[in-house]
């Protein structure tokens, strides 16, 4: 699991101390934040409240320090985009997915009213493959059409 950085150094699990460097202490939070703390742990990458709230000392530090122009903004924006193309890309595979069942279909569908035989097929396919590299990918069904009726 990654973890932002500051000040060049990384936080969370990744730069926990033996628990002999760790220190025990108590303090008072209001109750408002600790349910925010909780509600954002996974956001935040970390496991447990005490994580959260490391990571949360670290950030603040290094933002009072002037920092956070260098480390936190370039983490943030690297895990936003990651975020953004994650979810890019798992629309687009599900619309490959869709596209692909249809195509199927169609497929089979004209495989049963067709009585086409290897040779007439693989010609086909020669020519396909041939327009779809000279067109670029953009397949029009009214350019197939005029084609096939000798236009």
């Amino acid at each position: 699991m990654t973890h932002k950085t500051y000040a060049g150094r990384e936080n969370c699990h990744l730069n926990a101390k033996k628990d002999s460097d760790m220190i025990r202490t108590a303090f008072w939070v209001e109750k408002t934040l600790l349910n925010r703390c909780d509600a954002n742990l996974e956001v935040a990458r970390c496991r447990s409240r005490n994580e959260f709230v490391n990571e949360s000392i670290r950030f603040y530090i290094a933002w009072l320090n002037g920092e956070k122009d260098q480390d936190f903004l370039c983490e943030a924006i690297r895990q936003t985009m990651e975020g953004i193309v994650k979810t890019s890309e798992n629309r687009l595979a599900r619309l490959q997915f869709k596209l692909a069942v249809e195509q199927a279909k169609l497929a089979h569908l004209i495989a049963s009213l067709s009585n086409v035989d290897d040779e007439a097929l693989r010609k086909l396919h020669i020519r396909c493959v041939e327009e779809v590299k000279r067109i670029n990918g953009v397949v029009k069904l009214e350019d197939a059409v005029r084609y096939e009726q000798g236009e």
